[in-house]
């Protein structure tokens, strides 16, 4: 079952009743009565918390975490600026965490492999659903892929998907702090980050321990 993904953008009071995620949203037509809303805890995903003006219980939280769900904080300027996951989230966990440290070099660099076949597959449907775009140049990359990607074939398709993908913005580069959309773009990792995370961790695995990337500031 795909999880639901709640954004809360106005204030909120958010508690828990009965395993379900209370949400009192405040009276905008003056009449004094709060309209409140249920969703079963068992079928949230995300929470994203988008506003100064939301107040979630102890409770709320505790449930979610037990549910394994992400909860997600934003800043002032609609930032994602933490991740909220549970610290145990599957019964194996421990071995499991065991088995991501043992991992061997060839291992890692086959599964990243076939991480970016899939990516360059993915992004070749997208430019072709999306923009009609020829996208044969990207079949041939994605099959090419060696094991740890020595070639470097996921730049040469990022370079094509992004250069394709935007025609409206003139030399648009992929940059986390570059110009718009990649504002945009970086909200929408974040969110596409946490829901990896949680999957992660349901399945006892640790998301600090990649297979590639790898950056000693940087928790993900």
């Amino acid at each position: 079952m795909i999880k639901r993904t709640l954004y809360f953008g106005n204030p909120a009071y958010l508690s828990t009743e009965n395993r379900q995620l209370l949400i009192r949203l405040p009276d905008k037509c003056g009449s004094g009565n709060a309209v409140t809303k249920s969703i079963p805890i068992e079928d949230i995903g995300v929470v994203v918390l988008d506003n100064r003006q939301i107040t979630i219980t102890q409770a709320a939280l505790e449930s979610l975490s037990e549910n394994a769900s992400a909860v997600i904080v934003c800043d002032s300027t609609h930032h994602p600026v933490s991740l909220q996951l549970p610290l145990d989230g599957n019964t194996l966990q421990s071995e499991r965490f065991a088995a991501q440290i043992k991992a061997s070099l060839p291992l890692k660099k086959q599964l990243w492999q076939q991480t970016i076949q899939c990516k360059i597959r993915n992004q070749a449907m997208v430019l072709s659903s999306i923009r009609n775009c020829e996208t044969g140049n990207m079949i041939a990359w994605s099959s090419q892929v060696k094991s740890g990607d020595s070639d470097n074939l996921e730049a040469r398709a990022a370079a094509y998907y992004w250069r394709n993908m935007f025609p409206s913005v003139p030399d648009f580069t992929r940059d986390r702090y570059g110009c718009s959309p990649n504002n945009l773009l970086n909200y929408g990792y974040a969110i596409l980050r946490a829901v990896v995370a949680r999957a992660l961790v349901v399945n006892g695995l640790l998301p600090t321990l990649g297979i590639h990337h790898h950056n000693r500031y940087n928790a993900y």
